[in-house]
């Protein structure tokens, strides 16, 4: 059964909460009478048009609505379109405020050995919209129109942040990679998009060191000009960390962040002659950004998200949902690579404070924990594996007052019941642990956090209003509570993406046509007509009005999922097949390989465990697999690395020819090879080497 019946947190009044406000909102403009959660959950997934709708009304979107909103007719699978009548710009809806003393963002450096505190830069709303203005001038001067891609490979950081805006308040389409990435994980996805610009810092601190970062970029910029020969992006650099600055990896026609605001502040195009923003307001379906998430076989999928889609669901998740106000300090750790940090950039529109942080969360594990006290920190957003890291270190609240408080987010993996009780016993006691869970895919959530609802043991809270979210079986048919089965949405969702790139009109007919088989074959071929995101969940009995939690078990395809950042086993593959596939005779060949997650740390998290196969009568030496871990760790990142690397006698193969790492995936998890179908592997006698060595492998980490 699952755990959580008595509330580890109860809302003192949730009568007064947005959410309620929104029912009464609700009651007042339809002939209904809902009375809790469920009921307004039950009401918004039955009429997901007049939802949205007064979604928009009640939240204060700027722009244009028009009349339509969505066709409740229509299948989920023809992605049909959204408020088909409305013009909006996000970056406009996120700089509503002006004012000069309220804070926008906190930058907050890890120390380093010269700086032994965190370095803290800040601005203000009024600064920040001067910064966007200028940086929208010098786009315009470089050529950025609606529509072009404008890329940044950088650290989290003030610059960042009103890069994005600048690009999307002209209507281009944001692209991001976290500076951590190796340059070949980068060029993959770049090649794919081909951003006009790249912004790009020159070093990032870590683990209190300074790496200097202009070399990896160097190696990104070699890689793209050998893929097109006539691609040549322009390049702008951002020096943010207190060190000398060095020049020497410079290359010809790179520009410093304060020679592009010099160039828009003399140029002032794009804005009125008062130096107001002339936002580009684009159709409600316009692209957004592109983020990218690896499936199993590929590249890297390039997700094209909605600007409308995104303003919407950030303002339903932070203003109706999650209550964040003006006077809330926002802090999410997450890299610029995450979909969290898009996630964290969506609370501008709130008007509150929102808290950069770069460098390591751990290498000082008080350091964050003094930021909340320092800052002042509301909201404080995590992973999982942080959690549970922190756990087994650190009791923050025998060690800092933390009274600001009042929320902390996990995300990235399930939060296992005992870090439920860690955070109410060593962090806050009286504070809304809001487990999410939404992905890349969408850039927002299927289900979360609500003010007006207790904190059960074990379960997110609920499924978030206007997410006609479900649990089916293999069959296709919906299971009834408490029962585990296979995360879908049954009805059309406004932040569902536009689809792969590239997208019509920017590729051509048969690029467009494979983008559009790959995204529907992502998300609609499990189940028919319905979204399958890849998520194994328990849907939980209503408690407490709240329509049933949700419990999550982990990832149900073969994507890998250490330490919450998620990647294909492709990206591993490639890697092998670049460095191992072609040698000499006299070297040991690798034949084959299959790399799947294992559950450790009693479901929290997963290592990768990657399995080889070699030539006849070669042997797996410790050489070789040292090799195999830092050819992996210098192409992709150090999250790539396997924790175990094991040969094998043989890889399974469907009779279709693919990998079946789902299964392996399984059988090493614990699941017995009665739940296999021999009939559908062309070779099914290897699996019993999976199963022995899969309790051999439970064995090293239980």
């Amino acid at each position: 059964m699952p755990e959580g019946n008595t509330p580890l947190y109860q809302p003192s009044n949730p009568g007064v909460s947005p959410t309620f406000r929104f029912l009464e909102s609700v009651n007042h403009s339809y002939p209904t009478n809902l009375r809790d959660y469920h009921d307004l959950y039950t009401w918004s997934t039955n009429n997901i048009d007049k939802f949205w709708g007064l979604v928009w009304d009640r939240t204060n979107i700027i722009g244009h609505k028009g009349d339509h909103v969505v066709d409740n007719s229509a299948l989920l699978s023809s992605n049909p379109p959204w408020f088909q009548d409305a013009r909006l710009n996000w970056a406009e809806n996120m700089l509503h405020c002006r004012s000069k003393t309220k804070t926008a963002l906190i930058q907050a450096t890890e120390p380093t050995s010269a700086h032994s505190v965190p370095r803290i830069r800040q601005c203000s709303y009024a600064e920040l919209y001067d910064l966007v203005a200028a940086l929208v001038s010098a786009l315009l001067q470089h050529g950025v129109r609606p529509g072009d891609r404008v890329a940044a490979y950088s650290s989290n950081c003030i610059e960042n942040v009103a890069a994005c805006l600048a690009t999307t308040a002209i209507g281009g389409i944001w692209v991001s990679a976290a500076a951590d990435f190796a340059s070949e994980g980068v060029l993959e996805r770049f090649e794919q998009v081909k951003p006009t610009i790249i912004f790009a810092v020159d070093a990032v601190v870590y683990n209190q060191k300074v790496h200097q970062h202009l070399p990896k970029l160097s190696q990104l910029l070699a890689g793209l000009a050998a893929k097109d020969k006539g691609y040549s992006p322009k390049v702008v650099i951002i020096h943010t960390i207190p060190h000398p600055e060095d020049r020497s990896h410079w290359q010809l026609g790179w520009l410093g962040w304060d020679a592009l605001l010099e160039e828009g502040r003399k140029c002032k195009l794009g804005l009125t002659p008062q130096g107001e923003i002339e936002w580009e307001r684009l159709p409600f379906d316009a692209p957004l950004w592109i983020l990218f998430s690896s499936g199993t076989t590929g590249k890297p999928k390039p997700i094209v998200h909605r600007a409308g889609g995104m303003l919407i669901q950030a303002k339903k998740e932070f203003s109706i949902c999650g209550d964040l106000q003006p006077e809330d300090v926002f802090f999410y750790y997450t890299t610029t690579g995450w979909m969290m940090w898009n996630f964290l950039v969506g609370g501008l529109s709130s008007g509150s404070s929102l808290v950069l942080y770069d460098g390591s969360p751990l290498r000082d594990p008080s350091l964050l924990w003094k930021l909340v006290d320092d800052l002042g920190i509301t909201i404080f957003g995590t992973s999982a594996k942080y959690l549970d890291q922190l756990s087994k270190v650190y009791r923050p609240r025998e060690h800092h007052k933390l009274n600001t408080l009042r929320h902390i987010y996990s995300t990235g993996s399930p939060l296992a019941p005992p870090l439920f009780d860690f955070v109410y016993e060593h962090i806050h006691p009286n504070c809304l642990l809001g487990s999410i869970t939404g992905g890349t895919d969408i850039c927002s959530l299927f289900a979360g956090m609500n003010t007006a609802l207790p904190v059960h043991r074990g379960e997110i809270q609920c499924r978030m209003l206007g997410m006609a979210i479900e649990s089916f079986s293999p069959m296709g048919k919906q299971n009834p509570p408490d029962e585990e089965g296979e995360l879908v949405c049954v009805k059309s969702f406004p932040c569902m993406p536009l689809g792969f790139w590239p997208l019509p009109g920017f590729g051509s007919d048969e690029n467009v046509a494979a983008a559009n088989a790959r995204f529907q074959q992502a998300y609609f071929t499990e189940y028919e007509g319905v979204w399958y995101h890849g998520d194994h969940i328990i849907i939980t009995r209503s408690k407490s009005g709240n329509g049933g939690g949700l419990i999550m078990l982990g990832r149900s395809d073969g994507v890998l999922n250490p330490g919450g950042i998620r990647f294909g086993s492709s990206e591993i593959y490639d890697v092998l097949d670049v460095c191992f596939s072609n040698v000499s005779k006299s070297e040991i060949s690798l034949v084959d390989a299959l790399a799947v997650g294992q559950k450790i740390d009693r479901g929290v998290d997963e290592r990768v465990v990657l399995f080889v196969k070699l030539s006849p009568g070669q042997t797996l030496s410790d050489d070789l697999e040292k090799r195999i871990k830092g050819e992996i760790r210098v192409r992709r990142s150090p999250r790539h690395v396997p924790a175990r690397v094991i040969q094998v006698p043989d890889i399974p193969y469907t009779l279709n020819g693919k990998r079946v790492e789902v299964l392996v995936k399984k059988i090493i998890n614990g699941a017995p090879l009665s739940s296999v179908n021999p009939a559908t592997l062309s070779n099914p006698e290897c699996l019993e080497f999976y199963r022995d060595i899969g309790e051999a492998l439970r064995q090293e980490v239980a």
